[in-house]
């Protein structure tokens, strides 16, 4: 019974987990790190992240310094900026890249927050096919007389609980997130 519960909370905690992902991937207006989470540059035949071969700075609201320990490699990164569709334009001046963010239009702030509400609903309904998935494993388990009729009861109860913990949790997460990206 309680391993099924870890099961449970382990699988919502995993689709939590990759709803802040994806929200720290969304572009917001402000410089974020995060948004180079992704990009990988060919470094001598290699994929290797942009993390490993870089210091990124951030030294304005709206501006993201890339400045590679090796500037052969200046041009890879830049190609690879390009190729992630990230919404920003490299500038590559020899020594460094920078990533200029331009503010965003109302329409575009209301576009990405739509985005986001549309993402933060696919992961409540991956919470609840969890649940149901769970729901399912606990009336087998009392069809097999592992539980009784109250454990079952009760676990339901339980998965129920789990469930509601982390919709608010996704909510809460969601509302964060449009107050940052509403936030001029």
């Amino acid at each position: 019974m309680e391993e099924l519960l870890l099961e449970i909370e382990s699988k919502m905690d995993d689709a939590f987990n990759s709803l802040l992902h994806q929200f720290s991937k969304t572009r917001t207006g402000r410089a974020n790190a995060s948004a180079l989470d992704d990009i990988k540059i060919d470094y001598y035949g290699q994929l290797t992240p942009i993390k490993q071969l870089c210091n990124i700075t951030i030294p304005e609201p709206r501006l993201i310094v890339v400045q590679p320990w090796d500037k052969s490699s200046l041009n890879n990164i830049e190609k690879a900026i390009l190729a992630s569709n990230m919404g920003v334009t490299p500038e590559n001046d020899g020594n460094v890249v920078r990533l200029p963010f331009q503010p965003l239009t109302e329409e575009t702030r209301r576009d990405i927050v739509r985005q986001i509400k549309k993402t933060a609903e696919d992961a409540k309904i991956e919470i609840r096919n969890i649940r149901r998935s769970g729901n399912e494993s606990a009336k087998k388990m009392e069809k097999n007389s592992d539980i009784t009729e109250d454990d079952h009861k009760k676990l339901l109860k339980e998965i129920q609980e789990l469930t509601d913990n982390w919709i608010d949790k996704i909510s809460k997460a969601t509302k964060a997130k449009e107050s940052e990206i509403m936030e001029v």
